[in-house]
């Protein structure tokens, strides 16, 4: 649902829209952010929009990576990014028909909660259809910022897609996300 305004937070996938995706990554010295998100993010908070992360991390059900992991990486994300005011992370896999898992709404619904902000004035930017599953499921706006493993079909269906993340937020800031 398109926003007419400045949205009230922006919440933004981890792997592949904040940092490069390192695939059940447990390691805090490999993070590395995205190209330009470091600045993205920034722009969000000198609009004085809150800002989030809502990120599924299915290595935790399957036994790849412990909670533990998972956290000290997000700590090292807030390190390099400066701190999130809310992070959302399913650790649930594909088959446990959680409500947090993206595409469900669960961490959208959640995060806005903590924030305190209507889910309709929320804009999710991430990398694949399950992000923007995610926020229209929950009523918020999405922005996709396409990667190399961005189906085509995830594209076409997208009723916003940006180049990058600085067009996104830029996107988003100006309450044009769908």
């Amino acid at each position: 649902m398109p926003t007419s305004s400045a949205p009230q937070a922006v919440l933004f996938d981890r792997d592949s829209t904040l940092v490069v995706d390192v695939p059940y990554n447990g390691d805090p010295d490999l993070v590395r952010p995205m190209p330009g998100a470091v600045e993205a993010v920034a722009a969000v908070r000198a609009a004085g929009v809150p800002t989030g992360v809502v990120s599924n991390q299915s290595g935790i059900a399957r036994g790849l990576i412990t909670r533990e992991q998972v956290d000290a990486v997000n700590a090292r994300v807030d390190e390099v990014f400066g701190a999130f005011d809310t992070w959302q992370v399913c650790p649930h896999g594909p088959e446990d028909g959680c409500a947090c898992r993206k595409p469900a709404p669960g961490m959208v619904l959640q995060a806005a909660a903590a924030l305190g902000v209507d889910p309709a004035r929320v804009v999710v930017i991430g990398d694949i259809g399950a992000d923007v599953g995610a926020a229209h499921a929950a009523g918020a706006a999405a922005v996709l910022v396409p990667t190399p493993i961005t189906r085509a079909e995830e594209v076409a269906a997208a009723s916003v897609v940006a180049p990058d993340l600085a067009t996104a937020v830029r996107i988003a800031l100006a309450g044009g996300a769908g």
